[in-house]
């Protein structure tokens, strides 16, 4: 006799907690700790005030003093996320204490041998990345409170003061927005599969409708974030030592490795939701921009590359809905690439904002005879002028990522 557990519904090909996705906050480290254990004091107390530290240029003779901590101590996802956010942002700002003309060559056994211990752990390199600045490094400030901008706040900080936090925010309140976006994937797959078109209809509905609301939360960047901050102060310590001018060499990471190693540094490339909506939607980037994403899965904790790859190894939607021939299912799926192109359009419209303009005004800036004066740190880098903290190309890379997109519609 068959179990009467046949009438209910097949389970999703996808499901999201096999990857450490949160049904309610997606992508995002739901309500990440905010305070490591005791032993781990010395760590904390250089981070919280690194602003202070690296303004006074005393952050790197604190942390040659730090005594060097094991990782072994640490227990569970949550607190090695919090310690690879708190080992990150002291490396970032270790790094680029004095400007990109003042860069170290090593980065000090104390610092580096823990954080290695900890970056391996968790499966993410040893640098500041997207999983750090914004997944991880959030919390509420009235715990039953909404997700929104007033009432949250970041848990460790650099340089760039309310401009910096306004960043890391705003970003993840686009992560938040995707959410619906991210469990319509898992029902349109499992629809396919069912060959339930009501159902794929309505999840491609969702996906659009998510990817619209994602656009709509990166336009609150202009509410919170000054440009010349962004580009001045802020920009610098997101960078890392890979395809940077200003640090050729790359870290060595003393106790770790005698060779240099170098890392991308963040970027929102790093981000599995876009991502995710690529491999979805079928969308084919070119050779050079789609090398550059690929190398980027590197820097997602390992269950958010998983749920990429799946996606990407799952049936076909495009397929699926050319071969229907059902004219409203096209029209739906053609929504979801339009909005996506519009996001990655609005992108690239905030990028001109806060690099390419303020590049200029500071070109402009340094042209003047006074320029050459005065300490290097808080002067605009301009190594980086044409590419991201990633190390791309910018905006060769973020046109042609946006038109393969839009070459992703299935025409009538």
């Amino acid at each position: 006799m068959q179990a009467s557990g046949d009438t209910k519904e097949p389970p999703l090909p996808l499901a999201l907690s096999r990857f450490q996705v949160s049904e309610e906050f997606g992508f995002l480290l739901p309500d990440p700790l905010t305070e490591l254990p005791a032993p781990y004091g010395p760590w904390m107390d250089i981070a919280r005030e690194l602003p202070q530290l690296i303004a006074s240029h005393q952050l790197r003779s604190r942390v040659r003093q730090m005594p060097q901590l094991s990782s072994q101590h640490l227990r569970g996802r949550e607190e090695l996320h919090l310690a690879h956010l708190v080992l990150s942002f002291i490396t970032m700002g270790y790094v680029w204490q004095e400007g990109e003309e003042g860069t170290v060559q090593v980065l000090p056994r104390n610092l580096a041998v823990p954080y290695w211990e900890v970056s391996q752990a968790l499966g993410l390199p040893p640098i500041l990345s997207h999983a750090d600045f914004v997944l991880a490094n959030w919390r509420r400030k009235d715990p039953n409170g909404p997700l929104e901008i007033e009432n949250l706040d970041t848990i460790i900080t650099l340089p760039g003061g309310e401009s910096l936090q306004g960043f890391i925010l705003v970003t993840l309140l686009v992560e938040k927005a995707a959410v619906p976006g991210i469990k319509a994937i898992s029902r349109a797959l499992g629809a396919i599969l069912q060959c339930d078109e009501e159902t794929l209809h309505r999840a491609l509905e969702e996906l659009a409708g998510a990817i619209k609301a994602m656009r709509e939360a990166l336009r609150q960047m202009h509410d919170h974030v000054d440009p010349e901050v962004f580009y001045s102060e802020i920009r610098i310590f997101l960078s890392g030592w890979k395809d940077n001018p200003a640090m050729p060499h790359g870290l060595i990471y003393e106790g770790v490795s005698p060779e240099p190693l170098a890392y991308s540094g963040g970027s929102a490339a790093q981000s599995s939701v876009l991502h995710a909506f690529d491999e979805l939607l079928g969308i084919c980037h070119r050779q050079d921009s789609a090398a550059f994403l690929h190398r980027m899965r590197d820097y997602m904790p390992p269950p958010h590359r998983a749920f990429v790859e799946e996606v990407r190894g799952a049936v076909s939607l495009k397929q699926h809905v050319l071969s229907s021939g059902d004219a409203r299912l096209r029209a739906a799926f053609n929504r979801c690439v339009s909005a996506l192109t519009d996001f990655r359009s609005y992108h690239i419209s905030i990028v001109t904002k806060y690099i390419s303009t303020a590049a200029a005004k500071a070109r402009a800036r340094r042209a003047q005879p006074s320029a050459s004066a005065g300490p290097a740190v808080g002067k605009p880098p301009s190594a980086l002028e044409a590419k991201g903290t990633g190390g791309s190309h910018i905006f060769s890379f973020l046109k042609s990522i946006r038109d393969t997109t839009r070459e992703g519609m299935i025409s009538a």
